[in-house]
């Protein structure tokens, strides 16, 4: 009869961790979600459109409906942090791609910030990506 018990707690340690290890397999840490842009650059002036990616960076495949909270684009390549433009989301053409509208007002390298929540994970996905306004 005392050897049962312990049987008993083992199988249940055992479906435990069972259990919780099936619980978090799908989870993977935000460190291996990445933005990557479509196109390195964009043309200056108004109407400019920016594509970037989403990517599980572990599969190379691209992560459809996150929330993007947070968008910033400034001159910080150049030297200008405090020259900004303001940025809009348009809709998707396509799962995992977002799309963002802006007016580049002078050539050159921008910063475009982004930190998004990935469905399903904890954590903010946040990169800063740079893009060249050109002619």
């Amino acid at each position: 009869m005392r050897l049962i018990l312990p049987a008993r707690a083992l199988g249940a340690a055992l479906i435990a961790l069972t259990i919780g290890a099936a619980a978090t397999k799908g989870r993977a840490d935000v460190k291996d979600f990445e933005f990557r842009l479509v196109n390195q650059t964009a043309k200056k002036g108004p109407g400019a459109v920016i594509d970037v990616r989403l990517i599980r960076k572990s599969t190379g495949k691209p992560v459809p409906d996150a929330v993007i909270f947070a968008t910033r684009l400034d001159m910080s390549p150049e030297g200008m942090p405090t020259m900004t433009t303001p940025i809009e989301p348009l809709p998707s053409t396509e799962p995992g791609v977002y799309r963002f509208k802006t007016d580049f007002s002078m050539e050159g390298s921008w910063a475009l910030s982004l930190s998004a929540k990935v469905q399903g994970e904890t954590g903010t996905v946040e990169n800063k990506l740079v893009i060249k306004a050109v002619p």
